[in-house]
């Protein structure tokens, strides 16, 4: 349990060799989630794109991919995250498509009104507030723009509790608990999608106009 609970206390904030090797599992084990995510925004064209609590930096290469004209910041307080990111996207990194920033989504060192779309995979479990947090993504977000939650627990697992107690800060949120820390955020039109047989959750929000 010893070793098991150092390695997954690296999911919170990769560091060192546990935490590479934890940030390479990230990039595999959440694509398929993360990929899922990725279509309740096909009908949007954002030109700036947050990526916060980037990880192993898989998600930040998908949405240069699929976002093409796009320029996108990478944000972990890891290090090894943010590391990994630049590495990963090393060509976007060189051309200016992609910039990588170590910081706390609490308090994020980005401009206002910045981003038309800012997402956040299989990261929010760890946030503190969450409505602190997600405030700050509305700060840095232009009025209408997008925020975009992606989970692989919906809070309705009985099986997840397991995890509580090998990873520290971990909490599990429900769709409808989420919803609320984003409309006292001040988000509006926060719509809700799951794929129910595997726990999946992703909120779409957006900014007041």
């Amino acid at each position: 349990m010893g070793l098991m609970k150092s390695y997954f206390g690296n999911t919170r904030k990769p560091s060192g060799i546990l935490g590479k090797m934890m940030l390479s599992g990230m990039n595999r084990e959440h694509a398929a989630v993360s990929d899922w995510g990725l279509t309740h925004i096909d009908d949007l064209h954002p030109q700036t794109i947050a990526e916060l609590g980037c990880g192993g930096g898989r998600n930040a290469a998908a949405l240069l991919q699929r976002f093409p004209s796009s320029q996108v910041v990478a944000l972990d307080y890891s290090e090894e995250a943010v590391q990994k990111t630049a590495d990963l996207n090393r060509d976007a990194v060189a051309s200016g498509r992609c910039r990588t920033v170590q910081g706390d989504v609490s308090h994020m060192p980005l401009d206002d009104g910045s981003f038309d779309l800012a997402c956040a995979f299989e990261t929010v479990y760890f946030w503190p507030g969450p409505t602190k947090s997600f405030a700050e993504v509305s700060r840095i977000l232009k009025p209408g723009g997008i925020f975009l939650i992606v989970n692989e627990s919906d809070g309705t697992d009985p099986g997840d509790e397991k995890w509580k107690g090998i990873i520290d800060g971990l909490e599990i949120y429900t769709a409808d608990e989420l919803g609320g820390y984003l409309r006292e955020a001040g988000f509006a039109g926060v719509r809700v999608d799951q794929e129910k047989e595997r726990h999946w959750l992703c909120l779409r929000a957006q900014k007041q106009q």
